[in-house]
């Protein structure tokens, strides 16, 4: 039985999803089901077969010929249209601009990875355009290609711009170069280690697609698209069309999945729309499994040496990273932030005074990078949290003992940290202990030895991390009592699947006195909202449930005016009842339909909440992962997961939980199981689900959650946004939990990931031949 302190509907209650009935009966509306209503056209692209090549010639003549094609587009037919450009770019070492590689609509006269557009072709079916695209005639000339990230830099490597001279797309720094070099020469102890973080396909269940159409009256568009924010894919839509915002209705219904990549315009969706334009008629296009594999952003993809220096009793004294992050052919929207923002978490949970970070940038013939869960945090973490335990090992300490003596205390907090970020409260002790405790860590060398009986051998690591989150802004929302008694509100977030509707609702409904199915979240309408900051980096939840909560409460103060008014009775004595308001204590009320008829307007019986918060909130933890290796066959089994994290405040149990184990499973999923391969001349080997092979429910553990919550104080809620971070930990925990085992049975800790079957198995044998 529940404790009865527990709230019957508002913050804390683990209330069952509103959104999932529409779900699982078929009744969602995705991109896909509103093309499929409509009497649309088709697009298809024409993509490169080749990883790096020049266009010589293009001749559509025979396509265009075909019955059922209406259109046939290439580069000089969009000449009006603007490229897709990086817009988050950062500083240089040197000071100068990094140079803009934008993605080509259309590619002009080279294309540099495979999967690169070259033509688009609007038909009356898939089908048609798919056999008159095979009629276009293309001269490439092929060109040599780079694809590895750390061949990029090299003398020989061939070249994605050419005209630069070389694949560096930027060099940035963080941190302080003096102090710590001074604290490197000074240390007792210097520990290194180089680590991959291999590339990742991001594999949402909703592919993406899209619906354009032109209204020539009035001279507007409107597209329907999965998102994850309809108003920054209005900005970026309209940059590309080189038209006022107003001329644009975007749209977005029920989004399966995002992670980040769901963020970006890509070129089909302003292709579709100038198609629309020309044509005069709805456009469709919906991305196959193949294509989502070479033109979607990938994640990740990086490689990096770090140092820390040390003092004689192992405490760390200043932490030194070398960077190099593939950017693929282009830089994406936000692709270069990417790994500046990781960086400046690198000093993680650990009271480290001196922090020198360098961070090269490099082009690849490759699919480009982009955020993907965590985006850079996951990275950091990684390379943070495999540094300590190697720290650990090269002085004869615990892994546990090494964090203990390293942890930023309690009464340091708020605690400045040397990548610049500013840490208000944590117990990062507490909930490692913790952590330790729940998964039996005293008692693991027992059933170690259990495991040696069966032929296999054992390991145990954790992670302990922190992130920032929930970045310095606002999200406002506006909460309506609708002509029909129920309310709604409207908030410029974009649920992905993680249950936005309940969240915001619960939230309201608190304050209202009503029960959270009467509220109804309205979001994805760019004509119903003037701004919103879209859904990412864990930001819906704090900064929009912030807002919620204040636009209820001015709600209830409208409500409160218009019933005692209506009453005859002072507002303080107003509350909502059962569809009514009513004088606390008699039976007098009045029904909110008839209430809302008589506001004068809408906006006096709406309520709006603009939260503004100064700083990010900062979600920390302690995972540890036990795992058994089979030597016979490279084939790694999780057999324990001890998840204990601090969310600040938690809104809702159930949807909580849902969020951290989806993003352990994609942390174990880049640990073991996912891997990109391109050849040599630039083909993407791992282009299906047939071979880049995704964690599935048999490999994963049971997986033990709880919080141990210290409430934020930048967030008005208390609330650390919780989206990322089980990605965040899992990484550096199962490759920490892996290390151990190798080194218990060879005394060989090094591993990278991912850790498949077939490279593991590898991995051992070599460490068998060394070992005999």
């Amino acid at each position: 039985m529940a404790p009865a302190t527990l709230p019957k509907f508002g913050l804390g209650a683990s209330l069952a999803r509103v959104e999932d009935h529409s779900l699982l009966t078929g009744s969602g509306r995705y991109a896909d089901d509103a093309a499929a209503q409509s009497d649309a056209l088709h697009a298809v692209l024409l993509r490169s077969p080749y990883g790096h090549a020049r266009i010589e010639r293009i001749d559509a003549s025979a396509a265009r010929d075909v019955p059922g094609v209406h259109r046939v587009y290439t580069a000089e037919d969009i000449g009006h249209l603007n490229d897709l450009p990086c817009t988050a770019m950062v500083p240089q070492k040197n000071g100068e601009r990094i140079t803009q590689r934008a993605i080509p609509l259309l590619c002009r006269d080279t294309v540099r990875h495979v999967g690169d557009a070259v033509a688009l072709l609007i038909a009356d079916s898939v089908n048609i355009g798919k056999r008159a695209a095979e009629l276009i005639e293309v001269d490439y000339d092929a060109l040599d290609v780079c694809v590895e990230t750390g061949d990029a830099l090299a003398e020989d490597a061939a070249l994605v711009y050419p005209e630069s001279g070389t694949n560096l797309a930027f060099e940035s720094f963080l941190g302080d170069r003096d102090a710590t070099d001074a604290s490197f020469a000074e240390a007792t102890h210097i520990t290194t280690v180089s680590l991959v973080n291999n590339r990742l396909v991001c594999n949402y269940m909703e592919p993406r697609a899209c619906l354009a159409q032109y209204d020539a009256s009035g001279d507007v568009f409107e597209m329907e698209v999965p998102s994850q924010g309809v108003h920054g894919m209005r900005d970026a839509l309209v940059a590309s069309l080189g038209i006022d915002a107003d001329k644009l209705r975007v749209l977005t219904g029920d989004v399966g999945g995002g992670f980040g990549t769901k963020v970006f315009c890509y070129r089909e969706y302003p292709l579709c729309l100038n198609a629309a334009r020309d044509l005069g008629r709805p456009i469709r296009w919906t991305c196959e499994r193949g294509e989502h594999f070479v033109q979607d952003a990938h994640g990740r993809d990086n490689l990096v040496t770090a140092r820390m220096a040390m003092d004689e009793s192992g405490r760390f004294l200043a932490l030194d990273v070398d960077l190099i992050a593939a950017m693929g052919a282009y830089l994406n929207a936000f692709g270069p932030f990417i790994p500046y923002l990781g960086v400046s978490m690198s000093t993680g949970i650990y009271d480290i005074p001196a922090l020198a970070a360098n961070i090269r940038g490099v082009f690849t013939h490759t699919t480009p990078t982009d955020a993907y869960r965590g985006a850079g945090r996951p990275e950091a973490t990684y390379v943070l949290e495999r540094l300590v335990d190697a720290c650990a090992r090269d002085l004869g300490l615990t892994p546990d003992e090494i964090r203990r003596r390293n942890m930023i205390r309690t009464e340091q907090l708020p605690y400045k940290s040397a990548g610049g970020r500013l840490y208000d409260t944590g117990e990062f002790r507490e909930h490692m202990a913790l952590a330790m405790e729940r998964a039996d860590w005293a008692g693991f060398d027992a059933r170690a030895k259990d495991a040696e009986t069966r032929g296999r051998f054992r390991g145990i690591g954790m992670a302990t991390y922190i992130e920032a989150c929930a970045f310095a802004g606002s999200e406002p929302a506006h909460l309506t009592l609708g002509l029909d008694g129920g309310f709604s509100l409207r908030i410029g977030t974009q649920s992905n699947g993680q249950g936005h509707a309940t969240a915001y609702a619960q939230i309201a409904a608190e304050v209202l006195g009503v029960d959270y199915t009467d509220i109804e979240l309205r979001q994805g309408n760019t004509d119903e909202l003037a701004t919103g900051g879209g859904t990412g980096g864990s930001r819906s939840i704090p900064l929009g449930g912030a807002s919620a909560q204040v636009a209820a409460r001015a709600l209830l103060e409208r409500i409160r005016t218009l019933a005692a008014e209506q009453l005859e009775a002072a507002e303080a004595d107003i509350e909502l009842h059962a569809g009514t308001a009513r004088v606390i204590g008699t039976d007098r009320q009045i029904a909110l339909v008839t209430l809302a008829a008589a506001a004068p307007d809408e906006a006096a019986r709406t309520g709006i909440g603009d939260v503004q918060q100064a700083e990010a909130t900062y979600p920390n933890g302690t995972h540890i992962c036990e795992l058994e290796v089979d030597p016979s066959t490279g084939i790694c089994e999780l057999v324990k997961w001890t998840a204990i994290d601090d969310f600040g405040v938690t809104v809702n149990p159930l949807l909580l939980t849902g969020q951290v184990i989806g993003g352990v499973v994609q942390g174990i999923g880049q640990c073991l199981h996912e891997r990109v391969v391109y050849d040599e001349t630039g083909q993407l080997l791992t282009g299906s689900l047939m071979d880049y092979q995704l964690p599935r429910a048999a490999d994963l553990p049971p997986i033990h959650f709880e919080t141990r919550n210290v409430p934020s104080t930048t967030n008005a809620l208390g609330i650390k946004g919780a989206g990322e971070a089980g990605t965040i930990a899992a990484a550096p925990a199962v490759m920490n939990a892996l290390s151990d085992a190798l080194m218990r049975r060879y005394g060989q800790p090094e591993i990278d990931m991912p850790a498949t079957p077939g490279l593991l198995w590898e991995h051992i044998q070599s460490c068998e031949r060394l070992a005999s």
